[in-house]
């Protein structure tokens, strides 16, 4: 059994004022709108409809929690990088996001997704340093590994975790495919590491 499995939808906050108690230890999950990132959470707590995957990328615009146990949090951050989205709305977004990483005390890492064929755009760039900034460990995730195959996957890995010492923090790289399950045990065992969790004995996955 899954840690993550237990997950519950706990509330969605506008921004970091309506979050409720800043204790316990709270990771959250970032990245572009399409960058898969409710599919991605849905496969890590094995729950199908615990986030919401919409077809109009852009639609999350809450920060939704969803509690683990008393102690522990997942946070789904607001998806960025839409075009579609009014100017005011994606200033509203990254200021909401800036406050959330830059203030939160629970937060103890960040996952930032991002297509595997499309790593590390402006926007993404600009939320891993702030989150290196803030002194927070970063889970670079390379969403879709299944689009690609073996020796293309394995290319854009070298080339990501490559591209990531650029930042000067603790950040990793993994590419992962919400279809498959393609690096799934990478992921768990990062997210036990920061919520304190026992990591269970996990067999890596096969590049």
């Amino acid at each position: 059994m899954s840690h993550y499995s237990h997950a519950k939808f706990l509330l969605s906050a506008p921004d970091i004022r309506h979050l409720g108690d800043d204790q316990g230890i709270e990771v959250a999950f970032a990245g572009r709108s399409n960058a898969g990132k409710s599919s991605a959470l849905n496969r890590i707590t094995r729950q199908k409809g615990l986030a919401r995957t919409s077809k109009t990328p852009g639609r999350t615009q809450l920060i939704n929690v969803f509690s683990l146990d008393t102690e522990r949090r997942l946070i789904d951050l607001p998806g960025y990088g839409f075009a579609q989205v009014p100017v005011e709305m994606k200033i509203k977004w990254q200021k909401a996001l800036g406050e959330y990483l830059q203030q939160r005390k629970s937060l103890k890492g960040l996952v930032v997704l991002m297509d595997i064929r499309h790593p590390f755009k402006d926007l993404d760039q600009e939320l891993i340093h702030w989150a290196v900034q803030s002194k927070l460990p970063v889970l670079a995730l390379l969403t879709k590994a299944d689009k690609l195959k073996s020796g293309q996957r394995k290319a854009q890995l070298l080339m990501a975790r490559e591209a990531s010492l650029a930042f000067c923090g603790d950040v990793q790289v993994h590419a992962f495919s919400s279809l498959n399950g393609f690096g799934l045990p990478e992921v768990e065992s990062i997210l036990n590491q920061w919520f304190g969790l026992p990591d269970k004995q996990t067999v890596p996955t096969p590049a």
